[in-house]
């Protein structure tokens, strides 16, 4: 992910989302967490943290709780160092009897100009349930298809 730096253009922003989607649909802390500055700045929700030991530990934690995860991005804008993207992710979250739930989503995205690496993300979301009590009736990410091939059109919303 890092070899794409800016200034973007919509082909490069368009290929760091995917490449950003691809790296955290891996489930891998560490990996993941090679793509931020070591002094990234973040905001999840209502936490805020920066540097790679807290990301790490922050994405350890919230894999080992929302299990069966499947994310997709999509470039929403972007300027010559930042990208907006939408996202969409499903998950059974084991906090909560492993009920189905996606969450809908936005975040901004600062990038370092040398590394290419990330240096600020700020990341907005909300979870809804899937199907009755979360038995995950509905969900678009299922075994077997691709994140890539579901149409997220507004019908979905």
């Amino acid at each position: 992910m890092a070899d794409i730096k800016p200034p973007f253009t919509e082909e490069t922003a368009r290929k760091k989302v995917k490449a950003a989607q691809n790296l955290w649909n891996t489930q891998d802390p560490a990996r993941a967490a090679a793509a931020y500055t070591p002094n990234c700045i973040w905001r999840n929700r209502t936490s805020f943290f920066s540097g790679t030991e807290a990301i790490v530990e922050f994405l350890t934690a919230k894999w080992n709780r929302e299990r069966s995860y499947k994310l997709r991005k999509e470039l929403f804008s972007f300027t010559d160092d930042r990208i907006a993207v939408q996202f969409w992710y499903e998950y059974q979250d084991a906090g909560d009897n492993m009920r189905w739930k996606r969450c809908y989503g936005l975040e901004d995205w600062t990038f370092d100009r040398e590394t290419g690496k990330m240096c600020k993300r700020m990341m907005s979301g909300n979870d809804i349930l899937l199907g009755p009590d979360g038995n995950g009736e509905g969900r678009w990410f299922v075994d077997g298809v691709d994140v890539e091939d579901i149409d997220i059109g507004e019908e979905h919303w």
